[in-house]
């Protein structure tokens, strides 16, 4: 491979990414408790980027032992990726020890209006004669990017099995169990009990929903912002027909019913 040959190249990516969030500076407990959740659903995290969020520990006079807790998340097949939030010693000891330092908030993105500029007022010439208008040109369409076919899933998937649609929507007519992952550069409709996770727009579009039949999901996402059931789904929306959007930077849920 000649030396000049490109080895590399760096762009922007919206990638899953779950946020962990320590509610206590005791590191000891925070172990205890979330090696119980892990013995309960062993697949939960299934090898995604796990981000440890500390903005509640921010003013604790404690610097959690990162060395020790990323020892002990990638020992049970947890891959912690870096911190968001807290102190400036946390963040310090964090990137120390080799982790990541993520922005504190996701803001979606929004279009930029341009500045007004003012221009001088036009001097007075003299009325040249009326000339032929010309027809204006044919409007170029403006271009996008391709979008592929739907991706259509008609048998169970897996605990542990990850789909991605890419470029487009997942369609699935069969159960998603527990531990499975369905993830899609568009929508995803499930029809059937969606029991595992599923990601929705994951290039960033905040447009993307999920539509579930039997809503029993253990995560869902939009565009990157997460709504972990740890208490299982409300009441409201379990085991029903249910659409997940974005409201805002808020993961909203509703049943298809009293949707008009």
């Amino acid at each position: 491979m000649p030396k000049d040959t490109p080895a590399f190249k760096i762009k922007n990516a919206n990638l899953p990414l779950f946020v962990l969030h320590a509610l206590t500076p005791d590191m000891a407990q925070f172990k205890l408790q979330l090696e119980a959740h892990l013995a309960q659903m062993p697949d939960f995290f299934a090898g995604a980027p796990v981000a440890l969020g500390l903005a509640a520990i921010a003013e604790a006079d404690e610097t959690p032992d990162f060395a020790d807790l990323a020892a002990f998340m990638r020992q049970r097949g947890m891959a912690i990726a870096g911190v968001i939030g807290g102190s400036e010693a946390q963040r310090r000891a964090a990137q120390d020890c080799g982790l990541g330092l993520f922005p504190e908030a996701r803001v979606a993105r929004k279009p930029v209006e341009p500045p007004v500029v003012e221009q001088p007022a036009p001097e007075s010439v003299p009325e040249a004669p009326a000339a032929t208008p010309e027809p204006p040109p044919e409007a170029t369409p403006a271009t996008s990017p391709p979008r592929r076919p739907t991706l259509v899933i008609d048998k169970p998937v897996r605990t542990g099995q990850r789909i991605h649609a890419e470029g487009g929507d997942l369609v699935v007519l069969a159960i998603v169990n527990a531990g499975a992952e369905l993830i899609a550069d568009g929508d995803i409709h499930v029809y059937a009990p969606l029991r595992g996770r599923a990601l929705a727009g994951a290039r960033g579009d905040i447009a993307a929903r999920i539509y579930a039949q039997c809503m029993e999901a253990e995560l869902v996402s939009i565009a990157g912002y997460f709504q972990v059931f740890e208490d299982g789904i409300p009441a409201a929306q379990r085991s029903k027909p249910v659409q997940v959007f974005l409201d805002g930077e808020r993961v909203a849920l509703a049943n298809l019913a009293s949707v008009r």
